[in-house]
């Protein structure tokens, strides 16, 4: 494959698929029923928010295709997922109804009810043989699991498709930073980085099952119309979610971006990143599947840079949500980071603002203001910014603990990717996770500190906050 080939039509046609099995380490067995009599095999769809490179899809239709069975997709719209509201559930029914659009002409049947996932699971599964769902790691996605596994009457089978290495593989610890990570993951990432079968399902659910009312993309829309959820914050104009579109940016990516990624990554004022973490964080792409197409390219400074970001660093912040049950409070941080802070809770503060004074953008300080801004009307926030931006929260907020809660609301009230384990390892990461202990100075003690000095020795910060301030305008008009 050469880059700038359109990447949706190579994804269904291309003949360079192999055919490679799915590896037996990304399947877990969360209940030991027998299978059974059913009308159909069940993928309960919730991380993977696909159809294509989706290991857990591609296990149900294999098991499917042995039963002689068709295969029904299942989708549980809550409208009361944790810190979620109009903005992130727009960007997700973008990509529900892409598949609801495209499952039947693959010969398979999509059903999406409001309702607690779980539920709407359970009461489809009562005629499944057989249940597959693919691997969530928050807190909330693996309570629905466990709580289904112990209701439902037939099989369930957890297949990890959102990473390149399964969690417990890589390892089977809360590893301490990317150091002690990353030859865990090198020494045995040639297995896992392999192309993956896409099985065609033998029977068509529409014509073994016409008695189910499948979904349609049509009522997906007047679903997303009526659903009552958190309408405080509004969907980003121009910025859609979906399969296609993060294939695009992919495409895009490859051509256009990847050849200064190494250089120019960490310019906030220049465009050389992916953008696709929010298409990640909702399962619309394959990590997988954009790392094979990244190791595609010729051997570079920015594709080993990239695929550092991609694989090491976002399956440490995986690791650290699944192993650690405190991720998302201050007492989640290492206890080094957690004491150095508070033995400088009494030092003087040079500014000291409230949530609301935070959420409006009002500091002081016109970069922070800026990094607001972004991350209020444009969904996003530059990487490297959003360090500054987190370790400025920790700096004038009279406590650490509250300074961490007021990182995480934000992060994950406005973020397209938030309530992700990359959002809550980004955040800890301010705080002192992910890193050591470095030279100790006043509010920090041996927490990084950064200042905007260090940026202005970066980039040209004006050029980021003029740019800011013109997509917010555009976003506004």
């Amino acid at each position: 494959m050469s880059s700038g080939s359109n990447l949706f039509t190579w994804i269904i046609t291309s003949t360079e698929i192999l055919d490679v099995s799915i590896e037996s380490t990304r399947i877990h067995h969360l209940n030991n029923l027998p299978l059974r009599h059913g009308k159909y095999v069940l993928y309960w769809m919730q991380q993977s928010q696909r159809l294509h490179w989706n290991h857990a899809l591609a296990y149900a239709i294999e098991q499917a295709n042995e039963l002689g069975l068709p295969v029904l997709i299942c989708f549980g719209i809550t409208p009361r997922f944790p810190e979620a509201n109009r903005r992130h559930y727009r960007f997700m029914f973008d990509g529900l109804v892409e598949i609801a659009r495209e499952a039947p002409s693959r010969g398979l049947g999509f059903v999406a009810r409001v309702g607690s996932p779980e539920h709407v699971c359970a009461e489809l599964a009562a005629d499944a043989a057989i249940t597959i769902v693919d691997a969530g790691y928050l807190r909330i996605q693996r309570q629905w699991r466990y709580a289904l596994a112990r209701c439902i009457s037939c099989p369930l089978v957890e297949v990890e498709s959102d990473v390149v290495v399964p969690v417990r593989v890589a390892s089977p610890k809360e590893e301490f930073m990317a150091a002690t990570l990353r030859p865990k993951i090198h020494s045995i990432l040639a297995q896992y980085l392999n192309p993956m079968i896409e099985p065609i399902p033998k029977r068509k659910f529409s014509e073994c099952v016409p008695d189910l009312r499948l979904t349609t993309g049509e009522q997906l829309e007047s679903v997303f119309e009526k659903l009552d959820v958190d309408n405080s914050v509004q969907p980003v104009e121009g910025t859609h979610g979906g399969t296609r579109n993060a294939l695009r940016l992919l495409d895009d990516f490859i051509e256009h971006k990847l050849e200064h990624y190494a250089t120019r990554r960490s310019d906030p004022t220049a465009s050389y990143t992916s953008g696709l973490s929010p298409y990640l964080h909702f399962g619309q792409i394959s990590p997988l599947f954009v790392a094979w197409c990244i190791t595609k390219q010729p051997p570079s400074n920015s594709t080993e840079a990239f695929l550092e970001e991609l694989i090491i660093r976002r399956e440490l912040a995986i690791n650290f949500v699944f192993y650690n049950p405190n991720y998302d409070l201050f007492e989640g941080l290492p206890h080094w980071a957690q004491q150095t802070l508070e033995n400088h809770i009494k030092d003087p503060r040079p500014y000291c603002y409230s949530l609301e004074t935070f959420e409006r953008a009002e500091t002081h300080d016109p970069v922070w203001n800026a990094c607001q801004l972004e991350l209020v009307h444009c969904g996003t926030m530059h990487n490297y910014m959003r360090m500054y931006w987190g370790k400025k929260i920790l700096e004038w907020t009279s406590r650490p603990e509250r300074a961490f809660e007021i990182a995480i609301y934000l992060n994950n009230k406005y973020q397209l990717d938030g309530r992700d384990p990359n959002s809550f390892a980004g955040v800890a990461w301010c705080f002192g996770k992910h890193d050591r202990p470095w030279a100790e100075r006043p509010i920090f003690g041996n927490v990084r500190y950064m200042n905007e000095a260090g940026l202005r020795r970066k980039f040209p910060v004006h050029k980021y906050i003029e740019r800011v301030h013109r997509l917010v305008a555009q976003k506004d008009y």
